[in-house]
């Protein structure tokens, strides 16, 4: 069974794009927008004090009519954080999201964030494992 650490070493090696408590939602979004991604972890210091998400810009910021220039990070992030470890299970990851009606889960070892685990993500590992599946199965049939 494919576990976090499992994919993460078969994937391309991507630094964890985050903001920090102070960061203003402006700052945090650009920051989104330029590494097309739709999560930001939020890190006090650097340990994780909950996640900042595209759907917290619409709900907390938007429809509230905040000041994104002005509304820091930590007024409108998500907490508590659904978190994984480095040994989890993928599939695990997968009922968590769906549980839980999130896309992102931050991947923490020995307290501090190292990942980001997405639907994305999960979908591709599954893709992946399926592919190799028909591979293996296409190579047992054409030898009998």
């Amino acid at each position: 069974m494919p576990t976090v650490s499992s994919y993460l070493d078969r994937s391309d090696p991507r630094p964890l794009i985050s903001c920090a408590v102070g960061d203003t939602v402006l700052d945090a979004a650009r920051c989104m927008n330029d590494h097309h991604i739709g999560a930001l972890p939020v890190l006090d210091g650097d340990r994780l004090a909950g996640i900042f998400t595209e759907r917290d810009v619409l709900k907390r910021v938007v429809a509230e009519g905040r000041d994104p220039a002005t509304t820091q990070v930590s007024d409108v992030m998500s907490t508590p954080v659904t978190i994984a470890a480095p040994n989890a299970p993928l599939t695990l990851l997968r009922t968590l999201m769906r549980d839980a009606h999130i896309r992102h889960i931050p991947v923490v070892d020995d307290g501090r964030p190292i990942a980001m685990m997405s639907i994305g993500d999960l979908n591709r590992a599954q893709a992946d494992q399926q592919d190799e599946t028909i591979h293996a199965l296409e190579a047992y049939v054409t030898i009998r």
